[in-house]
């Protein structure tokens, strides 16, 4: 199943999220040590350019696993995350056409 993400950070968290990103980035690199696969993400700024969350496109078994990578995402463990939002996608979602997933598939 695939899920949109969308995690809401704190204000001024740019500090704390600079310290926890290589942490962030390795988690995404390993899905969570596999709990999802991401297949896109990025940063979401405000009108001003700040730091305002980020995203992603996640594929996982379910909801419950797709919860659990985003709750043990390193931003959420640092208290950091705000409030996370799950979103099913649709079967006629076309992953296929996100060329390079941020995760490899096993």
């Amino acid at each position: 199943m695939f899920f949109l993400m969308r995690c809401l950070h704190h204000a001024q968290q740019d500090i704390v999220r600079d310290a926890h990103r290589p942490a962030h980035r390795e988690w995404v690199r390993t899905g969570g040590d596999g709990l999802a696969v991401v297949l896109i993400g990025s940063a979401l700024l405000d009108d001003a350019g700040n730091g305002l969350g980020n995203f992603g496109v996640l594929e996982a078994a379910d909801l419950d696993q797709a919860r659990a990578f985003a709750e043990g995402d390193p931003f959420n463990q640092a208290g950091i995350v705000a409030s996370i939002e799950l979103t099913a996608l649709p079967d006629t979602f076309q992953a296929h056409r996100i060329v390079e997933p941020m995760t490899p598939r096993r």
